[in-house]
């Protein structure tokens, strides 16, 4: 989605590839397109507790974080002008597992001037 669009709603296939975005980071170990995507008063909300935009970049610092992923069942949720919830599953495996995980996770985007940025997430573990 360009920086110019004004739609007031993001499609569901547009904060999907923002949200994919984030993620291809992780893979590729970019902490820069990481914090690029969000906003600098984002939270995230983990198993392992509260982390801000530095901390979020940060976990980057050693390289990928992600060895492979994949979002699944998708719906998106208008929460105001400005405002839209994804929520997602997701399938993904660590650098040196063979073990793939899943989480359900909650990203709340909000429309700027740069388009739009995460502004919050909340991962929950899916039980196995």
């Amino acid at each position: 989605m360009s920086h110019s669009d004004t739609s007031v709603t993001p499609t569901l296939d547009q904060l999907l590839t923002l949200e994919t975005t984030v993620w291809q980071a992780l893979a590729d170990g970019n902490a820069q397109a990481d914090r690029a995507l969000l906003l600098p008063d984002f939270l995230g909300v983990y198993p392992s507790g509260f982390s801000d935009r530095d901390g979020h970049a940060g976990q980057m610092a050693n390289g990928p974080t992600i060895a492979a992923f994949s979002l699944h069942d998708a719906r998106l949720l208008p929460v105001g002008a400005d405002h839209a919830m994804l929520s997602y599953r997701a399938r993904y495996r660590r650098p040196d597992s063979r073990t793939q995980e899943e989480m359900y996770v909650s990203s709340l985007w909000q429309r700027g001037p740069e388009g739009w940025r995460n502004l919050f997430s909340q991962d929950t573990p899916a039980e196995r």
